[in-house]
């Protein structure tokens, strides 16, 4: 399992009874964790004393339940990136921690690269990959349907001063952007996708990523350069295991470009415990 212990704004302080308790600077937060299927004893006093707790509804959903006063966003850094957070919708704050582990990766693709890198991020949420992908010196286009979630973006581009990169900031559909990419010729050295596990398109299309995942790897296949760097599907989805993205790399990049396809579980070091929690897979393909 691949995972960073440089964090110093975000920390995982236990895990126990389907719920994480994390300090995010100075704000501590309680959310459900469905992976976190044991009872250990809940003895780190933060417990108690939680500022928020993110509490599921039987009807799908939930609310936050804040019992201290906090910022309506707060700002947390990793090294030299800065991210915006808040309690948000559906338990999340905006940032993924565990990410940070394929930010350090492809980061340092880019500085060794010795030339000019262009990135594509898909369903690129609120940055975080984007703006540690400006940081090292790439050119980078951010696509994701949501406007909000772009607007986040860039403002997380802003916080790490890096908004004056080369940069381009795209609200859509990310099918429907890689179509027309291939169709305009334009073509990159770097793509990641944090595709979701289910979802619905414009036209109502209904998404799963298990059924697609294939053919959207196989379609963005067609904008990689003659000279390609990496290509990183996430993935939060059970069912769909780090092997199997890693097979789908190895049968539709490699023949192509050659290289080497492999997969991981990322997670998060728990302080109580000193054991690592398992938070979603990566597949990497990369020279």
């Amino acid at each position: 399992m691949r995972y960073t212990s440089d964090w110093k704004d975000y920390e995982l302080l236990d895990c126990s009874s389907g719920e994480r308790l994390e300090r995010w600077g100075n704000v501590t937060l309680i959310r459900p964790d469905p992976q976190v299927i044991w009872k250990t004893p809940k003895k780190h006093p933060a417990w108690r004393r939680a500022d928020a707790v993110y509490h599921r509804s039987s009807s799908g959903g939930g609310n936050w339940e804040i019992k201290n006063k906090i910022p309506s966003f707060w700002s947390i850094g990793y090294g030299d990136l800065n991210f915006n957070v808040k309690t948000m919708g559906f338990k999340h704050t905006g940032i993924f921690p565990e990410q940070a582990v394929n930010w350090d990766y492809t980061a340092k693709l880019i500085k060794n690269a010795g030339r000019p890198v262009k990135v594509l991020n898909l369903f690129a949420y609120t940055g975080g990959a984007t703006v540690a992908c400006l940081k090292a010196g790439a050119e980078v286009v951010h696509v994701d349907a949501s406007k909000g979630m772009v607007q986040w973006a860039k403002e997380n581009a802003v916080a790490s001063g890096v908004a004056d990169r080369k940069v381009r900031w795209i609200v859509d559909d990310c099918i429907k952007f890689v179509q027309r990419e291939i169709r305009r010729g334009n073509k990159y050295d770097i793509i990641i996708m944090d595709p979701p596990s289910y979802g619905r398109g414009p036209g109502g299309e209904i998404w799963k990523l298990e059924n697609e995942v294939y053919s959207f790897v196989e379609l963005c296949s067609q904008v990689l350069s003659d000279n390609p760097i990496m290509v990183l599907i996430n993935s939060y989805t059970t069912g769909l295991s780090p092997a199997v993205m890693q097979y789908i790399l190895g049968a539709l990049i490699k023949p192509k470009f050659g290289g080497v396809a492999e997969s991981d579980e990322i997670g998060l070091p728990v302080t109580q415990t000193g054991m690592i929690l398992p938070c979603g897979a990566s597949a990497i393909w990369h020279k």
